[in-house]
C-alpha cells in the first residue's frame, strides 16, 4: 500500500512556475502555456508527452472546477516528482467549468504515474485552497509572483 506523504503546495511552487499574464484564448492554448512554464523543470523529461497526457485527461472531463478556477493535471511516466505551476489570465475564458462560469486562475499539476495517493492529496489541497473566496480574491489581485507565493505559503500554514 502506498504511503501518502505530506506535500505542501508552497514547497512545490516557485516563482519560475508562476505566470500572471497567460495569453491563451482556448483550453489547449492555456494548457500549452502552462506546460511551457514547467518545461524547464529538471523533473520533466518530455514536454510534449506531458501536454498530451493533460489533454487526454481533459477529454475525460473538464478540470475546470468552478468559481473561475481550473486544475489541469496528469500522472505520467515523463515526470520525476511533483511539478506544480500557477497561471492567471487577465481575460476569463471558457474552460468547460462544471459551473459554466469562465476561468482565469489555473493550477497545473504533473505527477509520476505511481504516486496515485499523493497526486490525489495534492489535488485535494489545491481544491481546499481555492474554496476559500478570500484566497481566490487575493490570487486574482496579486501584483507579482512573490505575492502569489506568500498567499499560498500563508494558506499552507493555516489549512492543516
Amino acid at each position: 500500500m502506498e504511503k501518502t506523504k505530506a506535500i505542501k503546495l508552497s514547497d512545490l511552487l516557485s516563482e519560475k512556475f508562476i505566470n500572471l499574464e497567460l495569453k491563451g484564448k482556448t483550453k489547449k492554448e492555456i494548457i500549452a502555456e502552462l506546460v511551457d512554464l514547467i518545461a524547464g523543470s529538471k523533473k520533466l523529461k518530455n514536454k510534449k508527452a506531458l501536454f498530451e497526457a493533460i489533454i487526454k485527461r481533459e477529454a475525460l472531463g473538464s478540470t475546470g472546477i468552478g468559481d473561475g478556477i481550473a486544475i489541469p493535471h496528469a500522472k505520467t511516466k515523463v515526470t520525476k516528482g511533483f511539478i506544480l505551476a500557477f497561471g492567471r489570465s487577465a481575460e476569463e475564458m471558457d474552460f468547460g467549468a462544471l459551473d459554466g462560469e469562465k476561468t482565469s486562475l489555473f493550477f497545473i499539476l504533473a505527477s509520476p504515474e505511481e504516486e496515485v495517493g499523493s497526486h490525489l492529496k495534492v489535488l485535494a489541497d489545491i481544491s481546499h485552497l481555492v474554496k476559500d473566496k478570500f484566497i481566490v480574491s487575493l490570487l486574482k489581485k496579486a501584483k507579482d509572483k512573490k505575492e502569489v507565493l506568500k498567499i499560498i505559503s500563508h494558506a499552507d500554514k493555516y489549512s492543516k
